[in-house]
Parts: structure tokens; C-alpha cells; sequence
């Protein structure tokens, strides 16, 4: 008889956790146990439930995804989480296993995608949605792997990533629910660590990366 596996869900929209939730409760073998709009709420959650799996969005307010996923594989070396994301880039996907992440799957993937990779992960596997491991394989040492991109922290690659995309300060702020202060302040670690002065050198550095489409 196989244990019915824990599940925590974190993205900062309620709709979409909704979703997930419809998703994983039709397998009989999953229950979802507690939810989370930011990742100090998840880290709070994490260490009260302790769930075998954690489903977590890459984009999140407050300290991000990857901060978060840092944050968790800190206090738990075992815990098992699994990026469920609208980026597809390379990029976003090393950085995430990077930072300690089991999975990672797209929005876009089909939603029995989503059981597969909770059940496979919660038996100790890696799971990478089969298009993601494509473009992984065909990658070449200008990845973020090998770039000066790791000098990143990881919300200095949120700000980044925003930036590049052409957000102003106002929208990044607004967009990771951060001071403009605290946003314009990265935005002139990001330029010193990189060697850039403009946004349009930013995106030409993130078009090489594959983190935005030309």
C-alpha cells in the first residue's frame, strides 16, 4: 500500500494554488496539507508540517523563490522541492537545481505532469519536465553555469531578469513587492557586478543567456 504523500504549495496567487490543489488531489495518493503565498510563510509552514514534497512557484514576493529554496535546503538538507514555473529558460533552471530544487516543471507542461513529478520526487528522484531536460542537454559553456551571471545572489537575479526584460525600477519594485529604494539599490550592485552601465547592455547580457527572447 503506498503512504499518501504530503504536499505544501506555494505561489502568491490563491487561483493558482487552487489549481494545483484540483490537480493533485485527484490522485488518491497525494494530499495537499498546508499552502503558502511568500517564502518566509513557506519556511514558517515548512518547519510546522513538514511536508514530503514542497510544489513552489520560481517568481514569489518577499525573498523570492530561490532564496527560499536556499532557505529550506538550509534547515532541511532532505527536503524535497519541486519548481513549478512560467520559465523555461535554461538559466532559471540551473540556478533553481542550484539552489537545492528536486524538479522543475513548467506551467505550461500537461497537468498530469504535475502528479508525476510530486510521486517521483517523493521516492527520492529528480524529475525535469522532458522538454526542459532537452534544452539543458543542448546548452554550451555560455550558460548562466559558467557566467559571470553566478555572481548574482538570488534577488539580485530577479531584479536582474526584470530589468533586462525592460521593467523600470517602479515596476520591478512594484512587481517583487519591494522598496524602489531597496530595487535601485540592487540595480547598482547588479551594474558593478557585471560590468554593465545600461539596461540595454543588461538585455544584450540576458539574450546570451537565454533568460529573454530576441
Amino acid at each position: 500500500m503506498i503512504n499518501t504523500i504530503s504536499v505544501m504549495l506555494v505561489d502568491d496567487h490563491a487561483v493558482v494554488r487552487a489549481g494545483y490543489r484540483l490537480l493533485l488531489t485527484q490522485s488518491s495518493d497525494i494530499k495537499v496539507i498546508c499552502e503558502a503565498e511568500r517564502g518566509e510563510e513557506a519556511c514558517q509552514l515548512y518547519g510546522l508540517h513538514r511536508p514530503q514534497v514542497v510544489v513552489m512557484d520560481l517568481s514569489l514576493p518577499g525573498i523570492g523563490g530561490l532564496a527560499t529554496v536556499r532557505r529550506l535546503i538550509a534547515r532541511d538538507p532532505n527536503a524535497r522541492i519541486l519548481m513549478f514555473s512560467i520559465h523555461d529558460e535554461p538559466a532559471y533552471v540551473v540556478r533553481a537545481l542550484e539552489a537545492g530544487a528536486k524538479g522543475y516543471i513548467t506551467k505550461s507542461c500537461a497537468p498530469e505532469i504535475l502528479v508525476e513529478a510530486v510521486e517521483r520526487i517523493a521516492g527520492g528522484q529528480n524529475y525535469l519536465e522532458h522538454e526542459i531536460a532537452q534544452k539543458l542537454a543542448l546548452q554550451t559553456g555560455t550558460t548562466a553555469q559558467s557566467s559571470s551571471l553566478n555572481s548574482l545572489s538570488a534577488r539580485e537575479f530577479d531584479v536582474f531578469c526584470l530589468l533586462a526584460k525592460g521593467y523600470t525600477t517602479r515596476e520591478v519594485a512594484e512587481e517583487l513587492r519591494l522598496g524602489y529604494k531597496t530595487v535601485a539599490n540592487y540595480t547598482t550592485l547588479i551594474k558593478s557586478k557585471l560590468s554593465v552601465n545600461t539596461s540595454a547592455e543588461m538585455a544584450r547580457l540576458a539574450y546570451r543567456h537565454g533568460l529573454i527572447a530576441s
